[in-house]
């Protein structure tokens, strides 16, 4: 089981490579094959961090219980 601290810093790194990934598909048409690996890249990544960032706050409750 991860701590609280290695899951912020993993969801960190994964931050700073989304913020790369877009800067890298800023400048490209609309178009261009490479957008779309990239988007693919971009879509996994936030869906990532959304995963750890669930495991961080998860949900309380009798529901959840």
């Amino acid at each position: 089981m991860r701590t609280e601290h290695q899951i912020q810093s993993k969801i960190n790194e994964m931050t700073l490579q989304r913020r790369s990934l877009e800067s890298r598909l800023a400048p490209l048409p609309s178009g261009d094959p490479q957008r779309a690996a990239l988007d693919a890249q971009l879509t996994r990544l936030e869906d990532l961090i959304l995963m750890l960032e669930w495991v961080l706050n998860a949900p309380t409750g009798k529901y959840h219980a």
